[in-house]
Formats: structure tokens, sequence, C-alpha cells
């Protein structure tokens, strides 16, 4: 009994109730004919009913039997649905390896985490969207104030919150604000191929020296010269916390570590303390 009821727990969801709301985020998404839309959780169908009206093809990736079966016969007639029987984390995207794919989904909250991950490190996903709770997204997009995540994440992906949702735009109603999350992938990365994994590096040191600025996490990396340099040069207080920091002024920061250590190796340390290397094994996002 126990089991069964954590089940039902995992694969609970809040399904959209209104099909010209549903249109309208499927149209916020500008997904077309030429798009292969690989579907999360299609729950009762309302979602996927929009996509396949607009785009070439669409692949609904359902976990709960029961759902499945009515799926399948709600869509048996529609040519361009795929139903498949699978949990979204454990399915390999088989689009042909010239191909780029979008991905849409109303996905669980209790998942979030996982999915958004998955679907960073795929590399043939060109877009996005998703429906989650608003703090996840907040988390995701840096929004108000930027994360360790939207840090990592935002020199190649642009992800933002699209449209703020009402709890009673579900059924059954959520007791959490839900938002559309994007999230495209940049045609030109904001740094090269080769500097991806000392850019996290970097990151990580910064967010992880449990220290109460930058300036101090840094001060075996920069000296205070340099700090007030690079604080005037790149527009940020002397005392800036890693949350105050643009991903735009994180990659300021990176461009000068990464010229006064090229020739040299990483001046970076070791994590100094168990706990630490807890929460950046919790939050790590390897470059996609």
């Amino acid at each position: 009994m126990e089991t069964r009821q954590r089940k039902q727990i995992s694969l609970a969801q809040n399904f959209l109730k209104n099909p010209k709301l549903v249109q309208r985020l499927v149209r916020m998404s500008g997904i077309g004919l030429s798009d292969t839309v690989y579907e999360i959780g299609p729950g009762n169908g309302i979602i996927t009913a929009a996509l396949a009206s607009v785009a070439g093809r669409v692949i609904a990736i359902e976990k709960d039997p029961k759902l499945v079966r009515c799926l399948r016969e709600r869509f048996r007639t529609v040519a361009n649905v795929e139903i498949v029987e699978k949990d979204f984390l454990n399915y390999s995207l088989r689009a042909g390896p010239q191909a780029r794919y979008k991905i849409f989904g109303n996905i669980p909250y209790n998942r979030t985490a996982r999915i958004v991950r998955k679907i960073l490190h795929e590399r043939r996903v060109n877009e996005a969207y998703l429906i989650m709770q608003k703090e996840a997204a907040k988390k995701f997009s840096g929004c108000p104030r930027e994360t360790l995540f939207s840090i990592l994440v935002k020199p190649f992906f642009d992800v933002q919150i699209a449209l703020q949702l009402k709890r009673n735009d579900f059924r059954p109603i959520p007791n959490v604000d839900s938002v559309l999350l994007s999230i495209k992938r940049r045609a030109s990365p904001l740094i090269e191929a080769q500097d991806a994994t000392r850019y996290c590096e970097f990151v990580q040191y910064g967010f992880g020296r449990w220290k109460p600025s930058l300036k101090l996490a840094f001060k075996n990396v920069f000296t205070y010269k340099q700090w007030k340099h690079l604080a005037r040069e790149l527009a940020f207080p002397l005392n800036a916390t890693p949350t105050e920091l643009s991903v735009e002024q994180w990659l300021g920061l990176f461009t000068h570590y990464a010229k006064q250590s090229a020739d040299r190796p990483s001046s970076l340390a070791a994590p100094e303390s168990s706990r630490q290397v807890k929460r950046l094994r919790s939050e790590r996002t390897q470059p996609p």
C-alpha cells in the first residue's frame, strides 16, 4: 500500500483545463510544421492536441499506463502524434543524427530539476518550453537574482520566464504559483567550447568559498588592486556577492582570470569543507 501511494505521488500532475490558454502557450513557442516536438507528460492530452495542430511531429512521452491507454485512443487517427509509454528521465530521444528538436511539457513539480538537467545535456535540443513551479523557474532563470545554476547555464542557453499562470488555470488547483519557462540554445555560446569546463570551475569556486563577498572568495586569485580595477571596469560593487553579478560580469571576470592563468596550472583550490562539497555536487551543472 505504501509503495503504491508513493508511486501515485510521483505521478501526480496538475493539468491545464483551458484549451484557449494552451493554444496561446503553444503559439508563444513558435513551434511550426518543420518541428519535431517531444512532449513531457501529456496527461489528458490537452497540450498534445494543440501541438499536433501546428507541429510536424509530436512524440508524447507518458509514464502512467492508464493515461497512455486513454491518449492512444484519443489520438489513434492523428497521424503526426506518437504516444510513448516511458519515463522521460529514462527515455532516449531518438531524432536523426542531424536533427534538431523542441520540447514542450507541463512537468511534475517534484521532478523539475532532474528533467531540466536532462534537457540541458541533450545536444540536439534547440528549445524547450516547460510549465513548472515559479520558484524553480526563478532559480533556473536567475530572476530576480542570479544563482549558481543560472550563471553556469546562461553562456549556453537563453533562459527566461515567458508567462505567469494562474493557479485556477489548473485542475486540481495547485498550492504554488506556476509559469512557462523558455529555454533556448544560443546559436553562438558566450564562451568557447574549450573554456567551458574552466568557466564552470571558476564560477563554482566563487559561489562555493563561503565568504561574505567575491572579493574575499577570490583573494587568492586576484590581487586587491586587480579586483578594484575589475569592479570599476565591469561595473559591480567592490564587495559584491556571487548573486549580485550578471552573467556578463561573471564572463568578464573569467576572461581576466583565463588570461592571467593561461600559462600556468589552475590556481583554484579544492572546496574547503565536506558541506561545501555536498552543495557543489547537488547544484553542479556541467557545460551543456
